[in-house]
């Protein structure tokens, strides 16, 4: 039987979410009250069979490692297999590799001591749940050296412009990859490829002074190469941004949308908390919000999400508003459009107010 090793790469990633992203990689960015972006990534890679998983981080990475641990929480907490974090290592003398072709070089021995055929590469900003094993048959039926993963919306918003877009013909067979603003078949950041092509691959790129597997070696080659695309017609969301980070949180406070991501496919699995459950006082009122475990509330919350271990005191009132873990808000503290990052006090009658769409956003381990 065949089967998969997974990598997620998050070198190539840029960092946009600015104060969300002083202290930690996107990639551990909490999400929808009690997860991580690279949970979802996690959860459909163990999903569909994958035991040995390595992720590449780039810098910012305790978060990271904090959050994934042995990778028990994934069942990846193996004695052969399970998941490795691959921070920058350059110690080779002689290496000319760069880009996130120096991780591929100085991660060699991961994939030639793994005991899978084919290797399954995602990024973290890809937001689904799902399985690939349909996306590995389709790959496997068709013969192909490599397949992509593909999506589309009906509405292209800002984070979709910075997605490669595909083209296919009949056959399924890609004939060209490009920014292309107006085409809405994107390419989600997921693909499979067979080990020996993509060390093949990795060499060249590096033989000819390249930094990126995907664009050097891939679309550079699409003439060269089997390139099959496999579309994922599910929920999904794009996050590369603060704006599309508050906009698909949002999202899911519409009932269908949060059925969508969490109840209509596998578990989506994350770090166990263990918190007591929340204790909602006389003065309390929530409307339309999400608010996880451990949390003590007074005030009043409205289309909000509210994380972990968070106090909201009496007279607060908190409405389209983002509260991550381990945060305080006082009395009379008025709250509209912002994200408050974990760990954060807002102080007795602050007022504090983003534009539609547009939220203000409060770093971590401040006090305001």
């Amino acid at each position: 039987m065949k089967t998969m090793m997974g990598l997620i790469n998050l070198e190539p990633e840029l960092d946009l979410y600015e104060e969300l992203t002083y202290f930690r990689s996107g990639a551990s960015l909490p999400f929808a009250g009690r997860y991580r972006l690279i949970d979802f990534t996690l959860s459909n890679m163990v999903h569909s069979s994958i035991q040995e998983v390595a992720i590449f981080a780039q810098n910012k990475y305790r978060s990271l490692m904090d959050h994934v641990g042995s990778g028990a929480a994934w069942d990846l907490d193996r004695r052969h297999g399970g998941v490795f974090i691959l921070p920058p290592d350059w110690n080779d003398p002689t290496d000319i590799s760069k880009g996130d072709l120096r991780h591929f070089h100085n991660n060699i021995d991961y994939f030639t001591r793994g005991k899978s055929e084919y290797v399954l590469i995602s990024g973290s900003q890809f937001i689904a749940n799902t399985s690939y094993d349909d996306f590995f048959k389709h790959h496997l039926d068709q013969e192909a050296d490599v397949t992509l993963l593909t999506t589309s919306y009906e509405t292209l918003l800002p984070e979709h412009e910075k997605f490669i877009k595909v083209d296919t013909d009949s056959d399924g067979w890609v004939t060209s990859l490009s920014h292309d603003k107006k085409k809405q078949r994107l390419f989600t950041g997921v693909y499979v490829l067979h080990r020996d092509l993509l060390l093949e691959l990795v060499q060249e790129c590096i033989a000819h002074y390249k930094s990126n597997l995907f664009m050097d070696g891939i679309m550079a080659n699409l003439d060269q190469l089997k390139v099959q695309a496999y579309h994922y017609d599910g929920y999904s969301a794009v996050v590369n941004s603060v704006d599309s980070y508050y906009r698909q949180n949002m999202k899911l406070l519409e009932t269908e949308n949060y059925k969508k991501l969490f109840l209509s496919g596998n578990d989506i699995l994350t770090k166990i908390g263990n918190q007591a459950p929340t204790i909602y006082h006389s003065g309390a009122n929530s409307t339309n919000s999400l608010i996880a475990t451990g949390c003590e509330i007074n005030g009043e919350i409205n289309n909000s999400i509210i994380f972990r271990d968070v106090k909201v005191a009496e007279d607060a009132v908190i409405n389209n508003s983002i509260i991550m873990q381990h945060s305080t808000v006082e009395s009379g503290v008025h709250l509209d459009n912002v994200i408050v990052d974990k760990d954060v006090i807002i102080t007795k009658d602050q007022a504090l107010q983003g534009a539609n769409g547009q939220p203000f956003v409060i770093p971590k381990r401040k006090t305001i």
